[in-house]
C-alpha cells in the first residue's frame, strides 16, 4: 500500500500545487491590472501562467520523484533527473522570454499612448522588435549552453576545445563574417534610425513599405503585394530612398507633351479645378508652367502635393485623367501631332548663293546662335 501512495502523494501533490500556484498568481495579476489600468504590464504577464506552471512542477518533481521509491525510478535515477534538468531549463528559459516580451510591450503601449508622432513610433516599434529578437537570442544561446554542460562527456570536451579558442575564434569569424556583418547592420538599422517599420522605401527600382526588420534581413511589401527580402547590410553599404524619413508629405510631377497652341491658362485653371475635386490633395501647393520645348511639342509639367506616397500616386493619376480627357473633348488641337510640309528645294549645282553683308549692330557674338 505503501508504494502505491507515495507515489501518488509526490506526483499528485506536485500538480496540485503547481496548479493552485498558477491559479494563485494569475488571480493576483488580475487584481492588480484592475486597479492600474493605465499599466498593461499586469495584463501582459498573465501569459507566462503555463511557463510558471511548467516551471513549479518541474522544480518540485526534480526536488521530490527519489521519495517515490519505486524501483524503476532507483534503476535510472540518473536519467529520469536529467530529463527534469533540461525540462527545468527549457522552461526557465520559456519563462524569462515571456517576462521579457511583457515588459518590452507594456513600454511600448505607454509610449505609443502618449505620442502622437508615427515617425517616433515606427522608430520605437523598429527598435523594441530588434531588442526582444536580441533577448530571445542570448536566452536561447545561454539555455543551450546550460542544457550541455549538465551531460559530464559534454563538459569534458568543452574544457579541451578552451586550448584552441583562439584559432577556432579565427576560422568562425572568418566563415561567418557575412552573418556577423548583417547582425551589426541589424544594431545600426535600429539604432540609427535609418529605415524603420512602415517606412515607404525605393530598393533596386521597387517602391514598397517596410513589413519587418530583424537582425539579419529585412523585408519589403511592394504596392503589388509581393514581398521582397534583402539582407540588412545593403542598407548600409548601398543608396536607397526613404520617402517617410523627414515627414510623409511628398510632391508629385505629372508631364504633358502637347502641341505648341495648348491653352496653358486655361489648363492652369482647370488643374486646380481638379485639385480642389481630388481627396488625395492636401492644399498645401501646386502648379503648371511649360518646362521645355521641341520642334514639334512642348512639355508642360503640373506639380501637386498630398499627405504621403499613396495619396500622391492617387492625385497624379486623377490629375493626368481628367486633364487629358478635358483637353481631348473641348481642346482637340492642343494635342501632339505629326506636322508634315513640302520639301525645300535644292539650289542648281556648282552655284552658290551671294552672301549678304551683315550690318556691325555692336553686340558681340558669343558661338551659341
Amino acid at each position: 500500500m505503501e508504494n502505491l501512495l507515495r507515489p501518488l502523494t509526490v506526483l499528485g501533490g506536485s500538480i496540485l500545487l503547481t496548479v493552485a500556484l498558477g491559479w494563485i498568481a494569475d488571480k493576483l495579476l488580475i487584481r492588480v491590472d484592475a486597479r492600474h489600468p493605465e499599466t498593461p504590464l499586469w495584463g501582459l504577464l498573465r501569459r507566462c501562467r503555463l511557463p510558471l506552471q511548467v516551471v513549479l512542477g518541474t522544480a518540485l518533481l526534480r526536488g521530490s520523484y527519489r521519495a517515490v521509491r519505486w524501483d524503476l525510478v532507483e534503476q535510472n535515477r540518473a536519467v529520469i533527473g536529467q530529463g527534469l534538468s533540461l525540462v527545468l531549463i527549457g522552461a526557465g528559459a520559456w519563462l524569462v522570454v515571456r517576462i521579457v516580451s511583457a515588459a518590452v510591450e507594456s513600454t511600448y503601449a505607454r509610449y505609443a499612448s502618449s505620442t502622437r508622432d508615427p515617425a517616433r513610433l515606427r522608430r520605437v516599434r523598429t527598435q523594441v522588435t530588434l531588442i526582444m529578437r536580441i533577448v530571445t537570442a542570448v536566452v536561447a544561446v545561454v539555455a543551450v549552453a546550460a542544457i550541455l554542460l549538465t551531460f559530464p562527456d559534454l563538459r569534458s570536451v568543452g574544457t579541451s576545445m578552451l586550448a584552441s579558442a583562439g584559432i577556432i575564434g579565427i576560422v568562425a569569424g572568418v566563415a561567418a563574417q557575412s552573418t556577423l556583418g548583417n547582425l551589426f547592420a541589424g544594431f545600426q538599422i535600429a539604432f540609427g534610425d535609418m529605415v524603420r517599420i512602415g517606412d515607404t522605401v525605393v530598393v533596386d527600382g521597387e517602391w514598397g513599405t517596410v513589413e519587418e526588420v530583424t537582425l539579419t534581413f529585412l523585408a519589403v511589401r511592394t504596392w503589388d503585394e509581393r514581398r521582397i527580402t534583402m539582407p540588412v547590410s545593403y542598407f548600409t553599404s548601398k543608396p536607397f530612398e526613404n520617402w517617410s524619413r523627414g515627414g510623409a508629405q511628398m510632391t508629385g510631377t505629372v508631364f504633358f507633351h502637347l502641341d505648341h497652341s495648348a491653352p496653358v491658362p486655361l489648363m492652369r485653371e482647370k488643374l486646380h479645378q481638379i485639385l480642389l475635386e481630388c481627396a488625395a490633395w492636401d492644399g498645401r501647393d501646386w502648379s503648371l508652367a511649360v518646362t521645355d520645348s521641341t520642334p514639334s511639342t512642348m512639355e508642360v509639367r503640373a506639380v501637386v502635393t498630398a499627405k504621403d506616397a499613396d495619396d500622391i500616386w492617387t492625385a497624379r493619376c486623377a490629375v493626368r485623367e481628367q486633364m487629358l480627357a478635358w483637353l481631348t473633348e473641348h481642346h482637340p488641337y492642343a494635342l501632339p501631332r505629326i506636322s508634315t510640309a513640302p520639301a525645300a528645294k535644292i539650289p542648281p549645282q556648282g552655284r552658290l548663293p551671294t552672301p549678304v553683308a551683315e550690318e556691325d549692330t555692336g553686340t558681340p557674338r558669343t558661338g551659341r546662335g
